[in-house]
């Protein structure tokens, strides 16, 4: 696995790369061009859309950010290209005045008031004190727990498009890690390399949170922990895969209980395998 080859420079983005090159565990390889990764995609310059668009063929955005962070940062330039396909698909139970359900109990704090709407990011409020590990198994389960009608519409988005796929949040680290940890799984991707696909955003983590900084849907939660606590750790995305197999038989076998069929395998199999 060359991480070199897999990378993709924007202006407009730092967290992008292809999950092709990944080594399976019957030997195959992950193809390029099918998948991509990606950090918020509000920034692309013009040159960065025609890259994507016109050279790498993109033709369908798998946008896994809350509604509130879609209102906030506005649309972004891939939404005015005719030829690209936007699902906003959510990792987050939404719903009420408020942008998810823990908000609408009280126990998260506003972030702005835009018209009547009181909007919140659906990670505030929750539970600092357990440790890491344990906190981001959490974060990682729900999204799996709370939204699977989000999970299996975002695979299948990848399964049967046309052209290139990318998949994003906002920094392209939780959310997007876990849905891309899901197709590698299907596409029978090694353990070793989800982890690695997994924590190789750490490699940008700099960079990633001086643009997110640079917007005020995040910069106070990002002023209020470390940088080190943004780290994508190897343990994390081991813990959540144990999680799976302890629980469901595998991501595959969660899939299967949520109604994933042969055929969507056999077609996200082929994207990326083909």
């Amino acid at each position: 696995m060359n991480d070199l080859t897999r990378w993709i420079a924007l202006d407009g983005a730092v967290n992008v790369r292809d999950l092709g090159g990944l080594p399976t565990v019957d030997g195959e390889t992950t193809t390029f061009g099918r998948v991509l990764r990606s950090d918020n995609l509000q920034g692309l310059t013009d040159a960065d859309v025609e890259k994507l668009v016109g050279e790498l063929k993109l033709r369908d955005v798998v946008d896994l950010r809350s509604n509130a962070e879609v209102t906030l940062e506005g649309p972004g330039p891939l939404t005015r290209v005719p030829e690209v396909g936007i699902h906003h698909l959510t990792l987050f139970a939404e719903g009420g005045r408020y942008t998810d359900v823990e908000a609408d109990t009280g126990d998260s704090a506003a972030t702005r008031i835009e018209g009547d709407k009181v909007l919140v990011l659906p990670w505030q409020g929750r539970r600092e004190s357990d440790p890491a590990e344990v906190r981001v198994l959490g974060f990682y389960y729900a999204y799996l727990r709370d939204r699977p009608d989000s999970v299996l519409a975002a695979l299948r988005v990848l399964a049967y498009g046309d052209g290139a796929a990318i998949v994003h949040c906002a920094a392209g680290k939780d959310r997007t890690g876990v849905v891309c940890s899901l197709a590698l799984s299907v596409a029978g991707v090694t353990r070793e390399a989800i982890v690695a696909d997994y924590i190789a955003t750490g490699d940008r983590l700099e960079q990633i949170l001086a643009r997110l900084r640079s917007s005020d849907t995040y910069r106070d939660d990002l002023d209020g922990h470390p940088a080190e606590s943004h780290l994508p750790r190897r343990e994390f995305m081991e813990n959540l895969l144990r999680a799976l197999d302890e629980r469901h038989g595998g991501p595959l076998g969660w899939l299967d209980e949520h109604g994933w069929t042969a055929e969507d395998n056999a077609a996200l199999r082929s994207r990326l395998l083909g």
